[in-house]
């Protein structure tokens, strides 16, 4: 993968910390320029840029809040003009939000806003980025196993990363005759400060694998689905679960 993606930019929103500060990281490794996203965590966003300059590296980050779709929008904007291009956009950015559908304190407002982050503004940047990606381009949406199966109150986190795959799954279709791939990567439980303990210590029993994947192990399947090597690659759900959903 050694600059298997020089000359390309990538856009990876949610890219300040966790899975998707490893995913800029390793974008970068193989030779890409790299934007990032954040909202709150401007500090580890600056950081991560300025690691990634010292190394040579082409690298920005841009405050964006995902819920509001007219930020969203502008932000695909300011990156292709900021780099003239625009060739990876990794759909890394996600809100989680907990409870049951008759829980009489239901949050609606952030369960809207669960679905504005993770499913409306996916569509709306995709949107946006299409006129900036050509032949080659790179669409990878990063999922969860809940899609699948979960036997916790996540109703509304689950039904909205299924939906995610099945936009995954017709922009394939879409693009495909631009030469523009799409695929989706699921998530198991992986280590990061985002991750719900209790609910991932209740599985690791069950897991093939009997651990908590690592951010790395997600980025390195990210790249390979943002290279050359992967042009024949499109509609694909990969899972990176430790056999969650085997």
């Amino acid at each position: 993968m050694d600059n298997a993606l020089t000359g390309k930019t990538a856009l990876v929103t949610g890219g300040s910390r966790g899975v998707g500060a490893a995913i800029a990281r390793r974008l970068a490794e193989a030779g890409a320029d790299v934007a990032l996203t954040y909202v709150h965590s401007a500090a580890k966003a600056t950081a991560l840029v300025d690691d990634l300059k010292q190394r040579g590296i082409r690298a920005a980050a841009f405050q964006a809040d995902q819920a509001r779709q007219d930020e969203v929008a502008r932000l695909v904007d300011e990156v292709a003009a900021r780099f003239g291009r625009l060739d990876v956009l990794v759909h890394n950015a996600a809100s989680f939000v907990t409870g049951p559908l008759e829980d009489p304190d239901r949050d609606e407002a952030a369960m809207a806003r669960q679905f504005a982050v993770n499913v409306t503004s996916v569509a709306t940047a995709t949107r946006a980025a299409a006129k900036y990606l050509g032949d080659g381009g790179r669409i990878i949406l990063i999922s969860s196993a809940a899609a699948e199966r979960t036997n916790w109150p996540v109703g509304d986190y689950a039904a909205g990363k299924a939906a995610l795959e099945a936009y995954g799954r017709v922009w394939a279709h879409e693009f495909g005759p631009r030469g523009i791939t799409v695929n989706t990567v699921q998530l198991g439980a992986i280590d990061t400060d985002m991750l719900n303990r209790d609910a991932a210590e209740a599985i690791l029993p069950s897991l093939p694998m009997r651990r908590l994947g690592r951010p790395e192990e997600v980025a390195d399947a990210v790249a390979y689905l943002a290279g050359p090597t992967a042009g024949y690659v499109t509609g694909t759900r990969l899972r990176i679960d430790g056999g969650y959903n085997a």
